[in-house]
């Protein structure tokens, strides 16, 4: 249903279909927070997301309650405390991806560009990465760091040595064709 409805959205915004739409077919977005006293890694392999690569342009959804944690207080803390999942259950990227060219088989340097979504905060934002083409398939893989107080995520003074002021997100996604 979640892709369904997100399908919809990136159709309504584009010509119909041709043979360079994609969808995924396997995610992992990591999050991790480099904390002075304690590490904290979360997982989503549940991201969703469509990308035109002819044209360029990609949407893309995560689920906040997706995100895995070892522990599961984090993951509780994560979801009431920080992210909010109830009242902002999902995050967001619409945008293009620059620097692609279909017809190129190996890894090609890309630049999301776009607007980006979390915690009921939408930002611009420019992204570095990858996309190989290799057997029918693209790879797209990107690193990058937000800081949470762009996207009004507070820390609790009481954890405030725990939580980095700024996280880092590493995304890893298998596209097939649609």
């Amino acid at each position: 249903m979640r892709y369904f409805a997100l399908l919809l959205i990136f159709c309504a915004t584009s010509q119909a279909f041709a043979q360079h739409k994609y969808g995924v077919e396997s995610s992992r977005l990591t999050f991790f927070s480099d904390g002075a006293i304690e590490d904290i890694r979360a997982v989503n392999t549940r991201v969703t997301s469509i990308f035109d690569a002819g044209r360029g342009d990609m949407a893309m959804l995560v689920r906040i309650k997706d995100f895995q944690f070892e522990k599961k207080l984090m993951q509780v803390h994560f979801n009431e405390k920080f992210l909010e999942s109830e009242k902002y259950p999902k995050s967001t990227f619409m945008g293009h991806v620059s620097g692609f060219d279909p017809q190129k088989s190996g890894v090609q340097h890309v630049t999301a560009s776009g607007r980006l979504l979390i915690h009921g905060v939408t930002r611009e934002v420019q992204v570095p990465g990858t996309i190989e083409l290799k057997d029918n398939a693209l790879y797209l893989k990107t690193k990058f760091k937000i800081k949470l107080a762009d996207y009004n995520i507070e820390i609790p003074q009481i954890v405030w040595q725990n939580i980095a002021e700024e996280v880092e997100l590493d995304l890893n996604v298998k596209f097939s064709l649609l």
